[in-house]
Formats: C-alpha cells, sequence, structure tokens
C-alpha cells in the first residue's frame, strides 16, 4: 500500500468511524462555517485522522491541489465529495 493510499484510508476510517457520513464531517471540519475548508481546517482533519504531523502541512497542499477545481486554494462540499468518492473507489 503506498503512502498516498494509507493516508485515503486513514481519511476514511476517520469519516466512517466518526460521523454518520461525508457530508457531516465536513460540516465539522469547517470550522468558519463559509462552506469551503482552508489548508488549516484540512490540517485539522488529517491531525483527526492520526497522519503524522510532519507531513500534514505536504499532504493538506497536495490534497488542496489535486481537488480544488475552481482553483481558489479552497476545498467545497462538491471537491470535499469527490474526494470521498474516490476514496471510497480506491477502497
Amino acid at each position: 500500500m503506498s503512502t498516498k493510499e494509507k493516508i485515503l484510508n486513514k481519511i476514511q476510517i476517520l469519516i466512517t468511524n466518526s460521523f454518520d457520513n461525508p457530508e457531516e464531517a465536513f460540516r465539522f471540519f469547517d470550522k468558519d462555517e463559509d462552506g469551503k475548508l482552508t489548508k488549516k481546517e484540512i490540517k485539522a482533519l488529517l491531525k483527526k485522522a492520526e497522519i503524522s504531523g510532519f507531513i500534514r502541512g505536504i499532504v493538506a497542499k497536495k490534497l488542496i491541489e489535486g481537488y480544488d477545481k475552481d482553483e481558489d486554494e479552497l476545498i467545497d462540499w462538491e471537491e470535499f465529495k469527490a474526494a470521498i468518492n474516490e476514496i471510497e473507489e480506491d477502497n
């Protein structure tokens, strides 16, 4: 299992075990309730998913680069949902 797969698996486990659905997880981590996850909010999600502090910033940046379709450097609900769907398809 690659590092990316391990990280995505940890995110899926967090969402499955801690929330009723991905939308609830998104709302939980969207601390400012603006409908978008900032890099800081994504890092909080990664911390909760037990991703090492050393790589949390790198992973957050890569997640934004990979899923931020409107290039605003934030992850909105649709982008988050696309990421979750990809995680579920891979597992």
